[in-house]
């Protein structure tokens, strides 16, 4: 609910003068100075195995893209191809786990496939490359970065969760600085309590939602997990469409049904 949400308060922080990337900046070193507190050893088992800095690029890379575009693209849309991420993770998981391609891997990766097609087709009458939209690159790189993010979690099992969350929790607020100095995003708006406030109660938000994940994820089946996260796109398209920050075609809902079941898919199979 919080990351299906999260589209709200980043554009009532855009439109306060506070970019995207600096709001992913402020929740994520929030939730770096708590998890240093908590466990300072983290910081030294990070720093003795360079293979999290991949976590904290793919972290990164994820929180800054997906903020980013749902702030300033249709958040349906982006929503959607962000979760293309069975097809990534099954071309992942060949390259870093070398799993096997199995006929249930490539049927996913069929429908993800078609699901993006169909999103991304143009209106009739256009050329093709009409369908695409600039902010569309946004939620395709969310999503790939996301699948890897996972998969490097999976490969690194053998360092705690305490490095693990260190290094996601430091890549969104990396990240998301390094763009801000890259790219020349407008400094920060001029201190106030309206959008100060709504910035701390944000990183909260994600910090909880973080700590709930967590605990779930350690209880339940990884199946089950992954299914209820799926949940995240009713969130999102239910509140982008009451609230006119978001659109549902015939040809979204088609593309978006296949790639919801490609994703689900994935879950049932685990």
């Amino acid at each position: 609910m919080v990351w299906g949400l999260s589209w709200w308060p980043m554009r009532e922080l855009h439109a306060a003068g506070l970019h995207p990337l600096w709001a992913t900046a402020f929740v994520f070193l929030l939730a770096v100075g708590l998890i240093s507190l908590r466990q300072p050893g983290a910081w030294k088992e990070f720093g003795a195995h360079p293979r999290l800095w991949i976590i904290v690029a793919a972290a990164g890379t994820t929180n800054a893209a997906f903020n980013w575009g749902v702030t300033e693209g249709d958040v349906v849309r982006v929503v959607l191809l962000f979760y293309l991420m069975p097809l990534w993770a099954v071309l992942l998981a060949r390259w870093l786990l070398h799993e096997p391609l199995t006929r249930a891997a490539l049927l996913r990766s069929g429908l993800a496939m078609a699901g993006a097609a169909v999103v991304m087709w143009p209106p009739p009458g256009q050329s093709l490359g009409a369908g695409f939209q600039p902010i569309d690159l946004l939620g395709l790189l969310g999503g790939f970065s996301f699948a890897l993010n996972n998969i490097m979690l999976r490969r690194e099992t053998a360092r705690s969760d305490g490095a693990r969350g260190l290094a996601m929790f430091l890549g969104g607020c990396l990240v998301s600085l390094a763009l801000v100095g890259v790219l020349g995003v407008p400094g920060l708006p001029p201190a106030a309590p309206g959008w100060m406030g709504l910035a701390l109660a944000l990183a909260l938000c994600f910090l909880m939602s973080n700590l709930a994940l967590q605990y779930g994820a350690s209880r339940l089946p990884a199946g089950v997990t992954a299914v209820v996260m799926l949940t995240e796109v009713l969130w999102a398209s239910g509140s982008a469409v009451a609230t006119g920050a978001g659109t549902l075609s015939p040809a979204l809902l088609l593309g978006g049904g296949l790639i919801l079941a490609a994703a689900l898919l994935a879950a049932l199979q685990r």
